[in-house]
């Protein structure tokens, strides 16, 4: 069922809330673009105006290393002035509210960890671009200290402890998925009796395989996002609307 309208979308996602014992939300780049964090793939998006380095680029090569840490930098200001938006606020509520025990998502912008959900309920499946990690001894690397050797040796620089590379703390084109929150997404998918798929393409697989694998074991499936995906056929419904105006009847103090 396709929502007609917003208020009707609004009633309708409500009573399904309602209804639910275990909400799992599952979010993609859409509910933070009110934020100021532009989305990759719509038009204007990241992508379209740089290609993605694939991680075997990254490993390969000093430059492609150089260039990903000069792109990372120049998002500083859109990520660092990023705050939650009403969507986020609205998912934190349900978890205060004990009806959502974690978020899964696709997004690397920590902000759902900032509007109040402990980081240990955020399963990020494609990890999260406001630190860096040593790709060998999995060292931690606060971006300041990155940019600042990156200004004194004029180029991205390796672990002092082990010289391995280090990256943004994201899965790359052609890195493996982290195993740990692939299988903490499954078993939330799982347990969950409505899953709602918020601002994401469904597109990337295997993320896009829970809305559906939560549909087959029976849970009611929500997905909303601005525009259809290939997944809206299995949605008990689906809205097509402004996510923040939509959930934002979930926010609470």
């Amino acid at each position: 069922m396709i929502a007609s309208d917003v208020d009707t979308a609004r009633d309708q996602l409500a009573a399904l809330v309602a209804r639910a014992s275990v909400v799992l939300p599952f979010t993609g780049a859409g509910i933070s673009t009110e934020c100021g964090i532009p989305d990759f793939r719509s038009p204007g998006g990241l992508w379209t105006k740089n290609a993605p380095i694939g991680f075997d680029e990254f490993l390969a090569s000093q430059a492609m290393r150089d260039e990903a840490w000069r792109r990372r930098f120049a998002m500083q200001s859109e990520f660092g002035a990023a705050r939650p938006g009403r969507g986020h606020r609205a998912l934190a509520s349900l978890y205060r509210q004990g009806k959502a025990p974690a978020v899964i998502t696709q997004n690397i912008d920590n902000l759902h960890q900032a509007s109040g959900i402990e980081p240990e309920d955020v399963v990020e499946l494609h990890g999260n671009t406001t630190y860096a990690l040593c790709l060998s001894c999995a060292r931690r690397y606060e971006l300041v200290w990155v940019q600042e050797r990156f200004v004194a040796e004029g180029h991205a620089p390796d672990c002092p402890d082990c010289g391995g590379h280090i990256k943004t703390a994201t899965i790359s084109f052609g890195q493996a998925m982290p195993e740990v929150e692939m299988r903490r997404a499954e078993a939330l998918t799982l347990r969950c009796d409505l899953f709602l798929a918020i601002g994401s393409s469904l597109v990337v697989w295997p993320a896009a395989g829970f809305p559906l694998l939560a549909k087959r074991n029976g849970a009611r499936l929500v997905i909303l996002n601005r525009e259809p995906t290939e997944l809206d056929h299995a949605a008990d419904l689906v809205v097509r609307a402004d996510i923040g105006t939509v959930l934002e009847t979930f926010v609470s103090s």
